[in-house]
Order: C-alpha cells, then sequence, then structure tokens
C-alpha cells in the first residue's frame, strides 16, 4: 500500500490529542478532560447567543403547549368538534412504537452491520410503498397527495438501490470496521437519547392535539411551528448523540485512548450545545442545497441553453457550503471544541490532502440512516393510520403524516451512532493515514473509485467531484 505522510498542519492537534492519551498501564481509567481550543472573542459570543436561544426556545416551547393544551381542550369540551381519546391514543402509541423500532434498528446494527445495511437498502422501498398505498386508500385528498408522493419515492428509492448496488460490499466492510468496537455503554447511553426524544416529542404532540382543538385562525400557524421546532430539536438530540459518539471513536482511532462516555457526553453539554444547535439547522440547509445544485448539474449536462446557465453556479455555490457547513465537522467540534464553520472547513481539507473527496462522495452511510428512519416512519404511519382508520376515518391522514415524521426523527436518534463512528474513522484516517490501525480497506477504494471513474468517463469529460472542485474555483474567483 502506497504510504503518505500526515500533513503539518495537524500537528498541533495531535499534541492535544496526546495530552489526553491514557496511560497502557491503566487503560480502564477515564482520560483526562480534552483541553480545548478557545476560540475568537466573536465566535464565543455567538456561540453563547445560541446556546441562551435554545434555552428561551425550551421555555417558550412549553409555554406554548401548554396554553394550547389548556385553552383547546376546554374549547373540545363545548363545541364536541374535537375527540381527544380518538386523536391523541393512535399518535401517542405510535411515537412509542417509534422508539421501539429505532432501538431495535439500533441494536441490529451492532450484531450485524451486513445485514442491518442490506435490509435498510431493500427493505425501505416497500416500507415506503405500503405507506403510499395506505394514504391512497384512505381516500382524502390529503391522503391521495401523501400516497402519491411516497410512491414515487419509493420507485426511486428502488432506482437508487440499484443504481448503488456495487458500492455496498465496501460501505459493508466500512461500517463493520468502524462499529466493530463501540465506546463502551453506547447502548445505554443511546438508549436514554431515544426515550428523551420520545418524551419531548409526546409532549410536542400533545400541544398539536390542543392546536386543532382550539381551532383559531393561526392553527395551521401553530401546527407547522410545532411541527418545524419538533424536527428540529430532534435533530439537536441526534447530533448530540453523534458529537458524543465521535469524539469517544476519534480519541480511540486517533491516538488509541478512551473516555467514559458520560464524561463525554458533560464536556459536549458545557462546550458545543450553542455550535451544535447551529450545526442542527445550517447543515440540513446546506445538503438541500448541494443536492439541489448536482441534480441540476446533473439534468443540464454540457448544455449551454439559457434554462441551465445558473447550474454552474449553483454547483460552485454548493461546493463552497459543503466546505463551510458538513456533517464530518462535527467530529472536530467535540474533539477540538471548534465552531461548526471552522471545524467544516478543517475536515474538509484534511480530506483533500489524504484524496478522500472521491470516497466521501460515494458513502453510503447517511443513505443507510436515512433509509432506516424511512422505514421507522413508514411503519409507524401505518400503525397510527390503521388504528385511526378504524376508530375515526377523519384524523386518519393526519396522524399518520404526524407518525411518519416522528418516526423518522427518532429512527435518526437511534442510528446517529454508527453514523458517527463511520464519521470519526473518515476524520481521523484523513489526518493519519499511516496509522497501522488502519487496513487497506479505504485505500483500496480509493484505487477502485479512481479506476472506475477513468473507465466510464470520456476522455474529455470530468468527473463530477472534479466538476465540483472546478464549479467552486470558479465562483470562489467570481466572489473576489
Amino acid at each position: 500500500m502506497e504510504t503518505r505522510t500526515p500533513p503539518n498542519v495537524l500537528q498541533n492537534q495531535s499534541l492535544q490529542v496526546q495530552q489526553i492519551r491514557v496511560s497502557s498501564s491503566t487503560p480502564n481509567k477515564v482520560q483526562e478532560p480534552i483541553r480545548l481550543n478557545e476560540p475568537a472573542v466573536g465566535w464565543r459570543i455567538f456561540r453563547r447567543l445560541s446556546h441562551i436561544i435554545l434555552v428561551v426556545h425550551l421555555w417558550l416551547v412549553a409555554v406554548l403547549v401548554i396554553y394550547l393544551t389548556v385553552r383547546g381542550l376546554q374549547a373540545a369540551s363545548k363545541t364536541h368538534h374535537f375527540h381527544p381519546r380518538k386523536w391523541y391514543p393512535p399518535l401517542l402509541a405510535s411515537t412509542g412504537s417509534s422508539g421501539i423500532i429505532g432501538f431495535s434498528w439500533q441494536a441490529f446494527t451492532g450484531c450485524s452491520p451486513s445485514m442491518a445495511l442490506k435490509t435498510a437498502f431493500w427493505f425501505s422501498p416497500v416500507l415506503s410503498l405500503a405507506s403510499g398505498v395506505f394514504f391512497v386508500i384512505v381516500g382524502s385528498r390529503g391522503g391521495l397527495a401523501a400516497g402519491v408522493i411516497l410512491i414515487v419515492c419509493s420507485l426511486i428509492l428502488s432506482v437508487y438501490v440499484c443504481w448503488i448496488n456495487h458500492r455496498l460490499n465496501y460501505a459493508i466492510r466500512l461500517l463493520s470496521l468502524s462499529t466493530k468496537y463501540p465506546p463502551k455503554n453506547t447502548s445505554i447511553f443511546v438508549f436514554g437519547s431515544i426515550i428523551i426524544g420520545i418524551l419531548y416529542a409526546s409532549f410536542l404532540v400533545i400541544g398539536i392535539g390542543g392546536a386543532i382543538a382550539l381551532r383559531s385562525d393561526f392553527t395551521a400557524l401553530f401546527v407547522a411551528a410545532i411541527l418545524l421546532i419538533l424536527s428540529w430539536s430532534l435533530q439537536v438530540i441526534k447530533n448530540i448523540v453523534q458529537v458524543t459518539i465521535s469524539c469517544i471513536k476519534y480519541l480511540n482511532l486517533a491516538e488509541g485512548s478512551e473516555k467514559d462516555i458520560g464524561a463525554a457526553f458533560h464536556d459536549i453539554i458545557k462546550n458545543s450545545v450553542g455550535t451544535i444547535s447551529l450545526g442542527s439547522a445550517i447543515i440540513p440547509l446546506f445538503s438541500f442545497i448541494q443536492g439541489s445544485a448536482r441534480s441540476m448539474r446533473l439534468v443540464a449536462g454540457d448544455s449551454d441553453e439559457f434554462l441551465f446557465s445558473c447550474a454552474n453556479c449553483c454547483s460552485g455555490l454548493a461546493s463552497l457550503l459543503r466546505s463551510h457547513g458538513n456533517r464530518w465537522g462535527f467530529v472536530h467540534v467535540g474533539v477540538f471544541n471548534k465552531g461548526i464553520v471552522q471545524a467544516s472547513y478543517d475536515t474538509w481539507e484534511a480530506f483533500k490532502r489524504a484524496e478522500l473527496e472521491i470516497v466521501i462522495h460515494s458513502d453510503l452511510t447517511v443513505s443507510f440512516c436515512v433509509l432506516c428512519g424511512v422505514s421507522s416512519g413508514a411503519i409507524c404511519s401505518i400503525i397510527s393510520g390503521i388504528w385511526t382508520l378504524v376508530i375515526h376515518k377523519n384524523y386518519a391522514t393526519e396522524l399518520a403524516i404526524y407518525a411518519f415524521l416522528i418516526g423518522y426523527f427518532l429512527c435518526r436518534i437511534a442510528m446517529a451512532w454508527p453514523q458517527a463512528c463511520v464519521s470519526a474513522y473518515y476524520v481521523a484516517y484523513a489526518e493519519n493515514p499511516q496509522n497501522p490501525r488502519y487496513d487497506s480497506t479505504v485505500p483500496d477504494q480509493i484505487q477502485r473509485l479512481q479506476r472506475r471513474s477513468q473507465f466510464n468517463q470520456p476522455q474529455n469529460l470530468k468527473t463530477s467531484e472534479e466538476a465540483d472542485l472546478d464549479h467552486s474555483s470558479s465562483f470562489s474567483k467570481r466572489l473576489a
């Protein structure tokens, strides 16, 4: 295997990690706290402000939910247009079921990563199709719209699974390698996070019911706001789990040291909650822009038509955003207490130096976690929908949609730990490819993808990754 010299710019970070290495004579002791970087004053103020906004937001949400619940139930008792006994039980039951499904997915992944990954990729389209058919059977206008969307998505997922079938073997091998030795008490930590997610989701669901029972002019606004808050809050919980696990896994891979999961969680809550909250808001937005830009470029091809004239600019913007806001940066957020922008930039630069970009672009870990979430959401929507269809058909579509969203996000919390392990593996490898803890899995995949790219692409065309880099460079020059 070809050797590479680790970049000099990362020596300071290596020294920081060396300072927390556990002595080989006492491997079971909890290591000393990480010596954190001191961010710039402006970033510290902004991070502190983000933390304050998170706390204030939780209090405001609690007040809003309690108000809507009390007023809504009072109105329902007078008008009898809302039936709490028929509305709440199916949705709360599906919320609890989503926790069970999520924990089952994470246990399945821990026991057999290869079977879990294959199951997610091959059964998620089937479950999405089943959920879509159910929505169509309900027959309401909203149900027909949701059913058509899910059926189309299931077809797209089926095509996607066939398209990436040749990458499954590498994904299985990497997932097995990175999750082979998870941090101690990972299952307990994930289980606790799922319980918190279930309780928080159930609390907000009660508020949604109160808003619907109130039947004010702002009902739709209240429901949309609560769903947005629910999505972001569960995303924050997921990323806290991811940062905690990735911090421990990175230290283990980079230096062979270990850190107690409770101590790591305490450090994350104390120092990085504001950063994680900010990252939970901007990274999904950046990912959406990147996906849209890539789709636009694929549709445009080499066309110079006016309709596709902005494809290159969008690709350049997407590449710029990716290097300044990506999920891989959460590893440095936990280990070095960096801001999400600086952490994302540093990790992406490390990927470039290690020639990992082509592997990162083809990584299936996030697709695996997303498909687990989709399957969980589909099952929860069917559970809630069938129950509601039996007792009160008018609520079936609405409750099934809520159940799908809650099932998806709770399962993403459960699957945050394998995503964290893979992220830590890539980042640790990029910073020191010569580390003897790594085998030839990643270098072999780099060579395989490069050969495949050269074989499939004509001489005068570039790969999508090369095009992204060119677009990013040209876009940066235009900004300058």
